[in-house]
């Protein structure tokens, strides 16, 4: 049962939404406040783990026709859409009243804002078109945003939206890579993806998003969002991008930008 409900809240993916939204508590040039440091942490988590649990529920269907999701504990029937549902409830409420305790609307706005994005726009387009993916990536773009307006910031401010820009470029490529591994069983549940293989008429977008991803990144210790020592290491990453693309090395290139969310935190890391 444990198994499944750590299956459920998707728990890798939510605790790096809490890291991203610590990174962007952590970036904002002030004092760290330890209670409201874990808010950012923990709340963001809280509501991405509810976010999945309704996401499931929602998508048990199709989660049943591809290899990838059939072990889903919803789509596996290891736990009922009702208990899923309700799961899922909770930790959304646990959630925002947990955002909620530090008295700023920004962030609960933002984070509720994303909620029901993900779920009543992403969610249901997904099936009707591939052009959902850039919507819902609107979504993973907000937790740094998030946790900046925890410790302080203001949402307007150019150096978090630039952080929340490079997040949400990133997350393109990165999903395109993963449909592309996974092309078939997204053509069995009827799923529309953007064919990024080498003779499809897309395949020129993969090498056109992963340079816009690695130019929007330099800009980050151009900034001062990034420190000078830092960027001495972070840049290497950044410019390897673009080359893995260019080979095609795309289980590299997959690879490798499923660590830049980590590596993009600790290099903003104060």
């Amino acid at each position: 049962m444990t198994t499944s409900f750590l299956l459920l809240l998707r728990w890798r993916l939510a605790l790096m939404n809490g890291v991203a939204a610590l990174g962007g508590y952590l970036l904002y040039p002030a004092a760290v406040e330890a209670a409201a440091a874990w808010t950012a942490f923990g709340g963001t988590a809280l509501l991405a783990a509810g976010g999945s649990a309704l996401n499931q529920v929602m998508e048990r269907e199709r989660d049943r026709l591809m290899e990838r999701t059939r072990r889903r504990p919803v789509a596996g029937g290891d736990l009922s859409p009702g208990t899923a549902a309700g799961a899922g409830g909770l930790l959304i409420c646990a959630g925002l009243l947990w955002l909620g305790c530090l008295d700023s609307a920004v962030p609960l706005l933002l984070a509720g804002g994303a909620l029901v994005w993900y779920l009543a726009v992403y969610t249901p387009l997904k099936g009707r078109t591939s052009l959902a993916l850039p919507l819902g990536a609107l979504c993973g773009a907000l937790p740094p945003l998030i946790g900046w307006c925890l410790a302080g910031g203001a949402a307007t401010d150019h150096r978090i939206l630039l952080v929340a820009g490079v997040m949400f470029l990133w997350q393109i490529p990165h999903f395109w890579l993963l449909q592309q591994r996974y092309r078939d069983e997204y053509r069995t549940a009827r799923l529309p993806i953007c064919d990024i293989s080498r003779q499809a008429r897309h395949a020129p977008l993969l090498p056109l998003w992963v340079t816009a991803l690695a130019a929007a990144a330099l800009f980050l210790p151009l900034f001062s969002v990034i420190s000078p020592s830092r960027a001495l290491w972070f840049m290497p990453l950044v410019l390897l991008l673009p080359v893995l693309t260019a080979l095609r090395s795309d289980r590299l290139l997959f690879a490798t930008l499923n660590l830049f969310p980590l590596l993009l935190t600790l290099s903003i890391w104060p």
